[in-house]
Order: structure tokens, then sequence, then C-alpha cells
């Protein structure tokens, strides 16, 4: 059975009456067990052709990169062909070592966290064990605007300065009674994964960003009405 080591992503279809160009989310929902054991729970979107398209190629696209964590040129295969070449992998690490009882394994989950009409927030959440002494996984925002562009930092925030002042005291406050020594004596920083939901902006550190793998993850959310100032979309 597929485990998920912190948390596991089900996805929710987000409907509302302001849907940018009209998309809408659907699931796929596909299991495949030749050899490996590959799950994928991701959005799909539909609607408006040349916003969903970006969103679905790029989507896909990381679900392929983390397939392929051992080839060069990930950004050559479809999903279909991905997920073969995984399969084929595994196989052949089991004609390799046959005495091996571990069996690969790759699950992907995605969620729709937030959708307006200027942004999309989707979170995909990965598992992959390939052998070694525990699996890896991670969760990785997407933030796209109305036509499906990926948005940036830069896309998002006024001023990134001040950001750190408001989302440093509110980390702090989060993690105050966890004896954990984070950022490996660095400077705090932003994460990498920063995504939408109803509440506010998503902050999330995934194993190993700020700490230790037996720390796990860190994540919180500040309030909209808090960086209301700093927000150049919502």
């Amino acid at each position: 059975m597929i485990r998920f080591l912190y948390f596991c992503f089900g996805l929710s279809v987000c409907i509302s009456c302001n849907e940018p160009h009209n998309i809408t989310f659907t699931e796929i929902d596909e299991l495949y067990q030749k050899n490996a054991i590959i799950e994928l729970n991701i959005p799909r979107a539909h609607g408006n052709s040349q916003s969903s398209n970006s969103i679905n190629n790029i989507v896909n696209t990381h679900v392929i990169e983390q397939l392929l964590f051992f080839e060069e040129k990930p950004s050559t295969y479809t999903l279909d062909a991905a997920i073969v070449s995984f399969d084929q992998e595994y196989k052949y690490f089991k004609d390799q070592f046959s005495e091996s009882k571990i069996v690969w394994e790759a699950s992907f989950s995605g969620e729709v966290t937030y959708q307006s009409a200027e942004v999309i927030s989707i979170a995909i959440t990965n598992y992959i064990n390939s052998g070694g002494a525990h699996g890896n996984s991670n969760v990785t925002f997407f933030n796209f605007d109305s036509h499906g562009n990926l948005l940036h930092f830069k896309d998002l925030f006024y001023n990134k300065e001040a950001l750190i002042d408001i989302v440093k005291t509110h980390f702090y406050n989060e993690t105050k009674n966890r004896n954990i020594e984070y950022f490996f004596n660095e400077d705090f920083d932003l994460p990498n994964n920063i995504g939408f939901n109803d509440e506010g902006i998503m902050f999330f550190y995934n194993v190993y960003d700020i700490a230790s793998y037996a720390d796990g993850i860190t994540e919180f959310t500040v309030p909209y009405h808090t960086l209301e100032a700093l927000l150049k979309t919502r």
C-alpha cells in the first residue's frame, strides 16, 4: 500500500461563481501495477482550452520530472511514457538485484487549494520510494493567473523585505514550542513553496528545507488581512 509520509492532499474540485475563464477541474485517478506501483490522483483543468492546456502541461511536466529522476532529459517524455519508463527502470533494478524485496512506488496527489478570478493555486504531493532507506515525499505549489500562466514571487508580492518581516514573526509563533534548530544556523528565509487558500497565504517548508528529515515539514497560513498591503493579486 502506498504510504504518504506526512500528509496527503485529497482532490477538491473548486467551483466558483467567478471562475477565471470558466476553468473547472476534475480528477485523474489512475493506478498502475505492472511491476512498480504508480498512483495518480491529480487535477485536470477544463474549459478555456489555452488556459487549461497550460495548467495541465505544467502539472504533467512536474509529475514527469519527479518520476524520471534517473533521466537526463525528462522533458522529452509524455506522462504515459514516463510511467512506462519508471516501471521499466524498476524491472531493470529487479533483474540486477533479484534478492531485493523492495517494490518501487510513486504516488502523486493534487488539490486545487484556491480559485478566484485572478489566481488558481494547486498543490501537488508526491511520494517516491526507489529503494533507499526511506521514501522521499514533498509538496510543490503552483500559482496560475487566469490565462494559465505560472505566477512567480514578483507577480504576487510588492515588497519582499516587508513580507519576510511579517512571515518571520508568524513562523516563530508557529514553531516556538518545537525544540528544533531551524535553518541550519543560517538566517530566516521564505520557503520556495507559497500558495493560496481561502484563509490566506500558505507558507510550506518541505522536509530538509530548514530542518532534518526527522523534524518533518513546517507549514502555516498568514491571513489575507495581514498581507493585504503586500499582495499584488488575489
